[in-house]
């Protein structure tokens, strides 16, 4: 991930005119954040620019962020649940999706729909591997977050 992921970002030009605001490359971590929803797509700030948080779990808005785990991560140690509604793809390598009934893994392509169940994440095999993210709100399921 040496050279990060390519970021386009759309907004309005000084003029009014439908435009790219940002095209870049960022390594892991926020892509894009909403305060709120629906989101409000005025403005020029960059809404990427600021490091992940546990905070964005309990955002009302949406965040769409990017995250590398290691082969073996630790990350399968920590299961939570959330309360929000997780669209996520696999980018490359593979992961194993822990839950409580079982563990499933998933390779480059794969996409996952979290509805805020206990889970926990680790990467397998021999690279390590990359997925992307999209946290909206959600209403608790079971006992609700954890985290």
């Amino acid at each position: 991930m040496s050279k990060g992921i390519r970021r386009v970002v759309t907004g309005l030009n000084a003029e009014g005119k439908s435009a790219v605001l940002f095209d870049d490359r960022k390594g892991q971590g926020v892509l894009w954040h909403s305060p709120t929803l629906p989101a409000d797509n005025s403005g020029s700030d960059d809404a990427g620019a600021m490091e992940f948080s546990f905070d964005l779990f309990h955002s009302p808005g949406s965040t769409f962020l990017v995250a590398e785990m290691a082969p073996g991560d630790a990350a399968s140690s920590f299961v939570h649940a959330t309360d929000t509604l997780d669209y996520v793809v696999v980018l490359k390598g593979r992961v194993e999706l822990v839950l409580e009934a079982c563990t499933v893994e998933l390779g480059a392509g794969d996409c996952i729909v979290d509805r805020g169940v206990m889970h926990a994440w680790r990467g397998v095999g021999d690279e390590p591997a990359l997925i992307a993210v999209v946290l909206t709100p959600a209403k608790p399921v079971g006992k609700g977050a954890t985290v």
